[in-house]
């Protein structure tokens, strides 16, 4: 079965720290550019981070650009989103996506499949 699943959301305290996971199955992860999107109550969906691979490339959003990392582990078929420097404005429900292009401009586009999506929650 074809599908992204993600995993690690969760609870944390303003400046803590979370990794998200997105294991794929019935492909091969790096064969695609994977997105993490996220999306507030009462907001419009963000495309937060991006990455391609052969060559490794890598997009953030200005919210997220240095306190996110996004990464790879092709043995495990997974894309990780660490996530340093939490705000309470991060909070949101997070989706990984497959996408069929990157751009350095806009990261990730023409999605074609989503996660259930994670949520992520920063409060004191």
């Amino acid at each position: 079965q074809v599908q992204l699943v993600e995993s690690g959301g969760g609870l944390v305290q303003p400046g803590g720290s979370l990794r998200l996971s997105c294991a794929a199955s019935g492909f091969t992860l790096d064969t695609y550019p994977i997105g993490w999107f996220r999306q507030a109550p009462g907001k419009e969906r963000e495309g937060i981070s991006c990455i391609s691979f052969s060559p490794e490339l890598t997009y953030y959003a200005d919210s997220v650009k240095g306190r996110f990392t996004i990464s790879g582990d092709n043995a495990k078929n997974t894309v990780y989103l660490q996530m340093n420097a939490l705000k309470p404005e991060d909070t949101a429900v997070y989706y990984c996506a497959r996408a069929t292009g990157y751009s350095d401009y806009r990261g990730c586009y023409s999605t074609d499949l989503w996660g259930q999506g994670t949520q992520v929650t920063v409060s004191s």
